[in-house]
């Protein structure tokens, strides 16, 4: 199993980065697929997520309306489009592939993170 995050990277405030994570060794379309970062100093925290069912969509309240996430899985990616950047968004963005499996714990892949800095 393998997620590799790429895209980060500095930005300007007010700026725009789309984040990619593609994904192999494991059937993407049943994975609900999410992104979390994690700031200097702070706990990792989710990001966004889309759903492997339907493809619906959730944010964290810190960036709703300014992220996208999206996926493709006929080439096993997702992707993070992030605008009107701020400099809390910096942090390591962390890519999550998710699937819960009834009593037995769930598969819970994560990549390596790609570090996102906003600053001017």
């Amino acid at each position: 199993v393998q997620l590799v995050e790429s895209g980060g990277g500095r930005v300007q405030p007010g700026g725009s980065l789309r984040l990619s994570c593609a994904a192999s060794g494991f059937t993407f379309s049943s994975y609900d697929m999410m992104w979390y970062r994690q700031a200097p100093g702070k706990q990792r925290e989710w990001v966004a997520v889309i759903r492997s069912a339907g493809g619906s969509t959730d944010y964290a309240n810190s960036v709703k309306g300014r992220f996208t996430i999206s996926r493709d899985n006929a080439r096993n990616c997702v992707y993070l489009q992030m605008n009107s950047l701020k400099s809390e968004d910096t942090a390591v963005y962390y890519c999550n592939a998710y699937r819960v499996r009834g009593l037995q714990p769930a598969y819970d892949y994560w990549g390596q993170g790609t570090q996102v800095t906003v600053s001017s």
